[in-house]
Formats: C-alpha cells, structure tokens, sequence
C-alpha cells in the first residue's frame, strides 16, 4: 500500500522553517510535498520556492494574502517568537493541522489563549521540543524509567551555549533583543526546561532564578576596537571576531556549502567566501559583540521544585568553550551523566560496574539535534496518520512554558520565589 501523501504549507523560511524542517521534509516525497511558502523576505522565497518546487503563484510574502485560505494539509510555522500565537490560532481557525517552533510565547495569558483555541477549533499539534525525538535523550529516560539508579532524586543541567553561539544569535542575531523575542530562558533553554520536566514526569511546583548580561556591553571592549570587525586591529586575535568565527571557522570546516551557522549570513547556495566576506563587511553578523543593541541575558541559573518532590537546577551558561547539555541524574541507587561534548552517557550504579554508551552510536541520523529534527518529522507523519500520540502536544509543551515564563519572572525579581501554577 502506498504512503499517504500530505501537503505542506511553510510560513516562515528561516534556518528552522525552510531550512531544517522543510529540507527533512522535502527529502520524504512519498509522504509529504510542499505546496506553499510564505515569507517577508522574497530572496528566501524565491531561493526556496526553487529548492522546494512551489510555484510562484503559491509564494506569498504577505501574511494576510497567505492566511486568506488553507493552503495544505499541514502547516510549518516557524517564523518570529512574537508571531507564533498568533499564526497558530489563525492556522487552527483555518483547519491545518501544524508543526510549530518553539518557544510559543512568553505570556502566560497566549498559553491560555493557544490552549482555548485548541479546544474550540480542533487539529493536531506538535511543538518543536526536538530533544525528545533524540535517540541520546530517549535512551536516558529509558534508563530512568527501568529503575536503574532506584527512584530519581535531583538533575543537574548545564546548557553550554558556546561564547561563539552567544554571539551569532544573542549579540548580533535575531535573538539578542527583549523587546523582539522572548527571554533567553524560553528561547534557548525551553528544550532543556521541557526535558527536566519529562524526566521528572512532574509538573512544576515552584523555582526561583538569576542572571544578567555580565559582558557583552560598550564598556567592556578592548582599547581602540572598532564597531566591526572586519576595521578592527583585533581581527584576528578577539575570539568574538566574525573574520575568525565565519571566515576562517567556515575554512576549518571543510568549506560546507550549506550548514549553519554560515548558511544564516548568506542566501547564497554554495556558500562563498565572499558571500561570507560581503555578509559581515556590511551586516549585522560583523559588528563587534561589545557595539550591538543586545540586552538579552549571557548566563542564567535556575533551580525548580517539581509537584512530586524531584528538584533540578538548570545553568545556561554563554560562557563554556563548545556546544553540547551536560545532564546528571541522581537516584536512591546511582546516577547518569548525559555529555553531549563528550558523546557518552555513563550508566554508574552503586557497587556495580559502570557503563558507558556513546551518543553518536546511539542516534538514528546525525541530522540536527542529535537526529531529533528527523524523529520530529518522522513522528509528525504518523501522528498525521492516526499512528502515534505526540509527545510534544501543546498541553505537554505549555509546562514547560510556563516554567520559563515564571524563570524570567523571579529573575526580573532578584531571583524571588515563584510558584508556576496559580493557588
């Protein structure tokens, strides 16, 4: 019997949108076809309405035309945290059914708003929680769940955003302002907030937490440096310049034609080096990290207090040499290290022998989030198919949510107490 066919709308046609989803998608046309594409930028539109075959007629860069009738059967939604809820109650009214990037909001309020609209209009959704579609993450809970280190006790997470990552989404991306995006805790730590909180299997009871942006302002740059990096004396010793990040960390690389983050400063299909060259000599992705507008947090700790007595403590951390979660499990009878940087997961029962698996051994595909993208998609499809509950629904997501609304709350407060769900 052949598969099932569904048609793809993608409204937003980002890295994540068109560029993750849309590609994993596009990949699987026996099961999926992209048949519309919307987007405020035509170059993205015109790029991918090419790589995606959508007709011209089918390419909108206006939100309103676009929302003027269903245009598939299920619709990607990955444009700007602001817009989120208001694309996905506009989505639900029309019928899709929807795959949506994270995080949903940081109002407690358009929680309550997406959730009553579920409700009134119907459909399936799937938020992008990615994490647990990959095999490392699943495989721990699997871990947990079996009892082998006795009842779960604490975890302590550390969220290692990389002083290189910092800067391209938190200093000179889309990311690096309050005003225009939710708080750092939801929009880079909402995988890690909804993990602990699947591991937990617990809502959340109360947490307090703290951080600030410590270093990336005006007065701490370094004599005589410039507004960009490219006319800076300190272009090729800062590591923060975008010379030594992009040029250079893109030669290293092998020259890839198409990953990120070099895929972000450029629409052009090989990446250049003078795509790249052009890209931080005259855009946002060159100026010097102590120049931006930025005001966003460059650390963060939080500790929580779930319903069922399991605590957790939670640090995102700008400031950590490479990428990768560092998650460690404590029960009545042993513990778990997850470490991404280092590809294992160590198994250390008390009195017995300690085990160790490596993460790239264990994941599906490679692609994106330790293969979560992949899983992400792959389970979309059956859940399309009456086949498989999501995971990652909107009820399950809004936990998680709410825990990163009420983080930036206590921190607003100087780390004051909150409990998440009103008395």
């Amino acid at each position: 019997m052949a598969d099932k066919l569904f048609t793809v709308a993608i409204l937003g046609c980002g890295g994540r949108g068109a560029e993750s989803y849309g590609r994993l998608i596009d990949a699987q046309k026996n099961k999926y076809k992209i048949v519309a594409l919307c987007d405020i930028d035509t170059a993205k539109l015109d790029k991918y309405g090419k790589v995606f075959g959508v007709d011209k007629k089918n390419c909108f860069s206006s939100e309103s035309a676009f929302f003027e009738a269903r245009r598939a059967d299920l619709i990607v939604i990955a444009t700007l945290d602001a817009d989120h809820v208001r694309h996905c109650i506009e989505s639900l009214k029309l019928g899709y059914d929807i795959l949506i990037e994270k995080p949903l909001t940081d109002s407690r309020e358009e929680c309550e708003q997406l959730l009553d609209a579920h409700k009134r209009y119907g459909g399936k959704i799937l938020v992008c929680h990615v994490l647990r579609y990959a095999t490392a993450f699943l495989r721990t809970a699997e871990l947990i769940d079996a009892n082998t280190i006795g009842e779960l006790v604490a975890i302590t997470a550390t969220e290692q955003v990389a002083y290189w990552h910092q800067a391209h989404s938190y200093v000179r991306g889309n990311w690096r302002r309050s005003e225009d995006t939710a708080p750092m805790i939801l929009a880079k730590s909402c995988h890690d907030l909804d993990l602990l909180q699947f591991y937990a299997k617990s809502r959340c009871k109360c947490l307090s937490s703290v951080g600030e942006l410590a270093y990336f302002k005006a007065e701490n740059a370094p004599a005589d440096a410039a507004k960009r990096c490219t006319q800076c004396k300190y272009v090729d010793t800062c590591p923060y310049s975008a010379k030594r990040i992009y040029i250079d960390g893109w030669i290293e690389a092998g020259k890839p034609e198409n990953i990120w983050p070099y895929n972000v400063l450029t629409i052009e299909i090989p990446v250049t080096e003078q795509a790249l060259r052009t890209a931080i000599d005259e855009g946002p992705y060159g100026r010097c990290v102590f120049a931006c507008d930025n005001d966003v947090v460059d650390h963060q700790l939080t500790e929580i207090v779930f319903e069922n007595g399991v605590k957790a403590t939670l640090t995102m951390t700008a400031f950590t040499a490479n990428l990768g979660r560092i998650m460690h499990f404590h029960g009545t009878e042993g513990e778990i290290v997850l470490d991404e940087e280092a590809d294992k997961i160590c198994i250390k029962p008390f009195g017995k022998p300690e085990t160790t698996l490596r993460i790239n051994a264990l994941a599906d595909s490679g692609y994106g989030h330790g293969g979560g993208d992949n899983g992400l998609v792959n389970t979309m499809y059956r859940v399309l198919c009456g086949e498989a509950d999501s995971r990652t629904s909107l009820e399950a997501s809004v936990e998680s949510h709410l825990m990163g609304i009420c983080a930036e709350q206590s921190r607003l407060n100087g780390g004051e107490l909150v409990y998440v769900h009103r008395q």
